[in-house]
């Protein structure tokens, strides 16, 4: 695995979008650009990239969750693959191996782990869906955070991200709605 850098966001949230005071909810995302393996190629055998997010999250997620200022209670993950790659490149980044460091990392995960892939260019930005890591029907949970690394990808990279937060949505409205077919 040839890692160009990692990187490293946390924000603290004290305020809705409109000035209000809230409790105070931390997420941080923590990420490795790796040279991708398969640029270029089409591979039926996507394996060796399980294996690559399966050691990134266990090497990345422990620090993500140690920046947190409360316990964690949400979780998402995301990847943007370089233009000379593929969108599966980044599934298999982030399926089936990289739930479990990051479940071990936040003491649970009962609920899937939100996620999202796609193929973009240098300094394409990606809402990383975050969810409840136990209860997948908390609304209050539903929430997004958009990251972007300027630099990355580049054509023959991979940017595999993981967040965390201590919190759900500031004010959530629409976490009591019943849930209708």
């Amino acid at each position: 695995m040839t890692i160009r850098k990692t990187v490293l966001y946390r924000e603290r949230i004290e305020t809705d979008g409109h000035g209000a005071p809230c409790d105070p909810m931390t997420r941080v995302v923590v990420g490795a650009v790796l040279v991708n393996p398969f640029a270029g190629r089409h591979e039926a055998d996507l394996g060796a990239l399980f294996d690559l997010g399966g050691e990134l999250g266990a090497r990345l997620m422990n620090e993500a969750v140690a920046l947190l200022d409360g316990p964690p209670v949400s979780y998402g993950k995301a990847a943007i693959v370089g233009v000379a790659g593929d969108m599966e490149h980044g599934g298999a980044m982030i399926h089936p191996k990289l739930g479990k460091p990051m479940r071990a990392a936040v003491g649970g995960g009962a609920a899937l782990i939100p996620s999202n892939a796609k193929v973009g260019c240098v300094g394409t930005a990606i809402d990383m869906p975050l969810g409840h890591k136990d209860e997948a029907w908390s609304f209050a949970h539903f929430d997004t955070i958009t990251v972007m690394v300027y630099d990355a990808p580049r054509p023959e990279e991979i940017v595999l991200l993981m967040g965390v937060a201590d919190g759900g949505r500031t004010h959530p409205r629409s976490g009591t709605v019943p849930i209708i077919d």
